[in-house]
Order: C-alpha cells, then structure tokens, then sequence
C-alpha cells in the first residue's frame, strides 16, 4: 500500500474530503465542483495526523534535504508546519496571508535569517494562488524557499502552470487521482461519478456540460 493511498484512504473515512459529483458544492469562485475538503479535520485523528506529518518528515528528508527552516501558510498549514519541524528539531516560523498593519509590519512570524532555507507547508493545493503568493512574501523577506509540501492537490491544470511558472517545486502527499480511483473502488461513489469525477479534473468549467 502507498502512502498517497493511505492518505487517500483516510480522507475518505475521517470526510475531510466530501464526494458529491450528483450533487456538485459551489466555490467561492463560482465554479461547481463535485469534491469539498477540509484538511484541517485530519488535526483531530491522531492516527491520520501522524500518518500525515511522518509523510511530510520523509518527503522533506527526501526532496529537500539542506532544509533549515520550516514554516507553515496562515492558517492551515501553521499546525503541521509546527508538528513537522518538531519531529525534524528545526526552526519554525509562519507565513501571514498579508503584512501585519502595525509593528513590524512583518508578514513572516518567528526568526527567518536572510537566505535561510526553507520549505513551506501547506494542507491543499487548488488553484495554487495563495501558497504562490506566500512563497513570494518569504522570498522578499530574505527566505530561501526550497519548494512547498502539500497533504493533497486536485491536480488541477492552472495550479501546474502557476507552480511552473514561478519555478517553485511542489510535493504533495496524496492526490486527486489516487482519491477518486479508490473512493469507486470502495463505494463511495458509483462508476457513473467516477466519471464526472474525472471530467471535472480535466476541465473545471465545462465538466457539467451535457449533463441532465
């Protein structure tokens, strides 16, 4: 068994990820989509939680090996930012979504020498947008990043792109492929909503197009 899978698997059974490809949820963004997740459930599952940060402790070993500083996105990767860089005994610091308006005015929390090497922690990746925008915050204010570590991505194109093109590497854990083929293998959806499932990777604004 495969940790993507496991981690999958665990998604699933905890419902920090919600399939509904019949019924679709709506994005801020206006865009239907048939899959909700909500990471931050895995934090009260103490097995999943451990899985997951064992995960990342490995991958970081893996793909980033001259790390010298983790920090994790506000708000949701702040507690496996943390939990990672005590199993690891680095240095932790956060990343703000925007400067703070008095002090400092800093948008980095904790002790970030200039150059630093850092590695950023994020539970989801969708868009890719606002993880992009903290890598660039840490970079203005000295950092080093390495590249970011994710629990789970939707694999979306324009996530693929904006990571590209910023040359900026992503490791996730699990993955929405992995997801959607073990959710119809063990009944969480028909073959009908894999189906839909895997429309909807390949084209968000257009996957309900011919449906009654």
């Amino acid at each position: 068994m495969t940790l993507a899978k496991d981690i999958a698997r665990d998604l699933l059974k905890i419902k920090a990820v919600y399939l509904k490809p019949e019924e679709p949820f709506t994005w801020a963004s206006g865009i239907k989509s048939p899959i909700y997740t909500d990471n931050r459930v895995t934090l009260a599952y103490p097995e999943t939680r451990t899985l997951i940060e064992d995960g990342f402790v490995e991958a970081i070993k893996a793909e980033f090996p001259e790390v010298e500083v983790i920090a994790g996105t506000a708000t949701a990767g702040i507690p496996h930012g943390a939990i990672i860089a005590d199993k690891m005994q680095l240095p932790f610091a956060y990343i703000r979504s925007k400067p703070k308006d008095h002090g400092a005015g800093n948008q980095i929390e904790g002790r970030v020498p200039a150059g630093q090497k850092m590695v950023v922690v994020e539970d989801l990746i969708s868009t890719g947008g606002s993880v992009l925008d903290a890598v660039a915050a840490a970079k203005r204010e000295g950092a080093h990043v390495l590249g970011v570590v994710a629990i789970f991505t939707y694999q979306l194109a324009k996530a693929d792109r904006r990571f590209e093109e910023a040359g900026v590497k992503l490791v996730t854990l699990s993955n929405y492929s992995e997801l959607i083929k073990l959710a119809e293998q063990e009944g969480y959806v028909s073959a009908e909503g894999l189906a839909l499932l895997e429309r909807f990777k390949g084209n968000q604004e257009t996957w309900q197009e011919g449906l009654s």
